[in-house]
């Protein structure tokens, strides 16, 4: 007998966009794809990061000459640069002004002795060698003084000058440090950013490179919507194949079975 069989084929312009489809993935995806372009990068160093390297390389003992003249300061020596070039003639000026004077203390030892009667005595010698020598130890007393007073200028400054190279050598290391402590941080920022445009730019290739792939995909998609729900919009057809020998055979038994048993009564053994 014959067996029918009920098949929903597609639209036509199903099977066109089906067979498109897949044209296109095989072409698109026999192009390798160029991932250099967004693979990841890191923003190189910004000038200002590279200068503050620089400067804390360059910069590293930069204290040590004012150290060094810092310590040339101090010790039984230090105050020597520090004496005043005008001392002596401050010395040798004072003094002449003293044995002026030395001189004229003599002078009037004279004139008292000649008033008493006693000039060329034994109490004039007395009262000039008493005055000589006490000018003597005036004289050393005031040369005394005046270098004193020139070594203790000349100690103060020398102190001063050693406290101000080291506060300059702590000054300089300070102030370096600060201008490559900001450095850092503006070229950091700087970087980052750089960094961030690197980042959108690896982005906006990744999104290119793909775009084609999601345009793609959508159309893929739709296709198998399409073939999905292809049932209310197909073509169905109805195909009765030929009939087998065997189908055909018992086919014509079931015939001849009807032709002489009409009423459809068990037929006798001996009939069949």
């Amino acid at each position: 007998m014959a067996i029918e069989q009920v098949q929903n084929l597609p639209q036509q312009y199903v099977t066109d966009l089906g067979v498109d489809y897949g044209k296109q993935l095989a072409g698109l995806t026999a192009i390798p794809l160029d991932t250099s372009r967004f693979a990841p990068q890191v923003a190189a160093q910004d000038p200002m990061q590279t200068q503050a390297a620089s400067l804390a390389a360059s910069g590293v003992g930069a204290y040590q000459p004012f150290l060094t003249q810092a310590g040339s300061y101090s010790g039984p020596t230090g105050y020597q640069s520090f004496m005043s070039p005008y001392q002596q003639d401050v010395i040798d000026a004072t003094l002449a002004d003293f044995d002026k004077q030395a001189a004229k203390d003599m002078t009037g030892i004279g004139l008292l002795a000649a008033q008493t009667g006693n000039l060329g005595g034994g109490r004039e010698g007395v009262m000039r060698a008493e005055q000589a020598t006490q000018s003597n130890l005036d004289r050393a007393a005031l040369l005394a003084t005046l270098r004193q007073q020139g070594f203790n200028t000349a100690q103060t400054l020398s102190n001063r000058a050693f406290d101000q190279q080291r506060n300059l050598a702590s000054d300089i290391t300070d102030l370096q440090t600060a201008d490559i402590n900001q450095l850092g941080r503006l070229g950091g920022l700087q970087q980052i950013q750089d960094q961030a445009v690197l980042d959108a730019q690896r982005e906006a290739n990744r999104l290119e490179a793909f775009e084609p792939y999601e345009r793609l995909n959508t159309y893929g998609a739709g296709i198998a919507g399409l073939f999905s729900g292809n049932a209310p919009f197909g073509t169905q057809s109805t195909v009765t194949p030929n009939p087998t020998p065997l189908q055909t055979a018992l086919g014509t038994g079931l015939v001849l079975s009807e032709i002489f048993n009409p009423t459809g009564r068990r037929l006798p053994q001996s009939v069949i």
